[in-house]
């Protein structure tokens, strides 16, 4: 059993406390620019194993390419029947959507994200770029899949994460 989720990754700055000097203000990155990229994370909760995928936009096209490249990383004979949770975002639920053959996807109840086992990891993904800015999304991208990356080689940190006890059970 397999979990999937998508993060959106901006320009603007994700901003976290710092420790300063007493009487020291700590320095701020800011910008207002709201380009974004996507990212498209598929976990397994029972041994943290990830693929991700940087997509530029998160619509049924880029889901179909994300699970196509997903079935084919997770089981290139395709052998296995992936059974993969995901929430009912459009794309998701979309009758456009073309899943391979092998995943199965199955719907979480509406407006339950914390029933998700993806979710956890984003937080991970994110720590990567906290209180730094990027001036294109480019030169977020390659931090971002140095992250992204260092998380597939890294599969205890992501269970640690996303290893629910009833999502390690089932998978």
């Amino acid at each position: 059993m397999w979990a999937e989720d998508e993060a959106r990754l901006g320009l603007k700055p994700i901003a976290r406390r710092v420790w300063c000097l007493k009487g020291h203000r700590p320095r701020s990155n800011g910008q207002s620019k709201f380009a974004s990229l996507y990212v498209f994370g598929f976990t397994h909760p029972a041994t943290g194993r990830t693929r991700t995928l940087v997509q530029p936009k998160a619509n049924t096209g880029t889901m179909g390419v994300a699970l196509s490249d997903f079935a084919r990383w997770a089981d290139p004979e395709g052998r296995k029947v992936l059974v993969t949770i995901v929430d009912n975002a459009g794309w998701h639920v979309a009758k456009a959507l073309r899943a391979p053959p092998n995943v199965v996807l199955h719907y979480l109840p509406s407006g339950t994200p914390e029933l998700q086992p993806a979710e956890p990891l984003w937080p991970l993904v994110r720590e990567a770029l906290a209180n730094k800015t990027f001036p294109t999304l480019a030169a977020l991208e390659e931090p971002l899949a140095r992250r992204c990356e260092w998380l597939a080689d890294h599969p205890h940190v992501v269970k640690g994460a996303v290893g629910f006890h009833w999502a390690v059970r089932l998978g």
